[in-house]
């Protein structure tokens, strides 16, 4: 593995605040990374920690302890390490990676992109063909989002998660809708796009625009419309952990009619939620298998750094 999936599987095993010094112990303890020759191996540990969170990679935030040292966890640890652990400031920076326009890709090639940025925020995401549904025609664009997701509440205790549920069930998760771009960069481009995530995202909690690259002149007419219509936009990048979410989505209750409709016309689409109600309704004995079954459906996503820089080069998916 590179030193940066070592620091990744290492922050992952320890699973708590930890420090640079502690992770590049457990570096050496086992054996994840030679360091050589290097006269200052923690350091370059500590250094890359750094990196994670200049360039705004999601999967890595730091809090800054008493005495101004830093300590650093895994951004999908975070509900297991506790919210009175961290209390301190969290820190991320954003970077922006302009696209080379001489370089071309498919929009579908974005989608495991937006798989992996989901998947480590907790969100289950799977891809629904609308060339795959019963009457196919051109008004069907407007009905199907091109990815759906799924995050459920993770909470603590057996007590309070049966609580929930004798409640009200629909709040144990939600449901996320996004339309995929290449890119936008004029207004009609925009308008367009925002128009078709409304309409296809009616039925969803939450609905999403996302691009690999917005045009800057956009920016307030996208609050804007963010404001009227409440669909998020989110900008995508070639390190999907780099993503950020330009303006966030506003909540909304599920619309089942809507939901029952696209069931009815995609078999993709209502396969998902199958597999989201069986995990919903699945025994404590079977959770597990039932999880491990909903995460194979789901589209794939990148198990390290090593394989998102192969795949954006096969398919010519600009990095910097």
């Amino acid at each position: 593995m590179t030193i940066k999936e070592a620091i990744l599987k290492s922050l992952d095993e320890i699973n708590n605040l930890t420090t640079y010094m502690d992770i590049y112990n457990h570096i050496v303890k086992n054996n994840y990374y030679d360091f050589g020759p290097a006269k200052t191996p923690a350091s370059t540990i500590s250094a890359l920690l750094g990196d994670f969170i200049r360039n705004g990679d999601t999967r890595v935030k730091r809090i800054k302890q008493d005495g101004g040292t830093y300590s650093y966890y895994l951004t999908k640890n975070e509900q297991n390490i506790g919210i009175e652990v961290l209390s301190g400031s969290t820190e991320t920076s954003l970077k922006v990676v302009k696209v080379d326009k001489s370089k071309t890709y498919n929009e579908r090639d974005l989608h495991k992109l937006l798989s992996s940025y989901l998947k480590n925020t907790g969100i289950y995401s799977k891809t629904i063909f609308h060339e795959l549904s019963n009457g196919k025609d051109n008004n069907q664009i407007w009905t199907h989002p091109d990815m759906v997701g799924i995050k459920f509440l993770n909470l603590q205790t057996k007590a309070s998660q049966n609580f929930l549920k004798s409640i009200n069930r629909v709040d144990t998760f939600k449901l996320s809708s996004y339309e995929l771009k290449k890119e936008i960069n004029n207004d009609s481009d925009l308008k367009k796009a925002f128009f078709q995530a409304v309409s296809n995202s009616s039925w969803a909690n939450f609905g999403y625009l996302v691009a690999f690259e917005f045009s800057d002149s956009l920016l307030e007419e996208m609050e804007r419309l963010n404001q009227s219509f409440g669909i998020g936009v989110i900008e995508l990048n070639a390190n999907p952990y780099q993503s950020k979410i330009l303006f966030p989505a506003k909540i909304r209750t599920l619309d089942f009619k809507t939901i029952d409709k696209l069931c009815k016309i995609n078999k993709e689409f209502e396969r998902f939620i199958e597999q989201t109600e069986k995990l919903m309704t699945a025994e404590d004995r079977y959770y597990k298998s039932t999880e491990k079954e909903l995460d194979e459906f789901c589209d794939d996503y990148f198990a390290n750094d090593s394989e998102i820089e192969i795949y954006c080069k096969e398919n010519h998916i600009p990095t910097e």
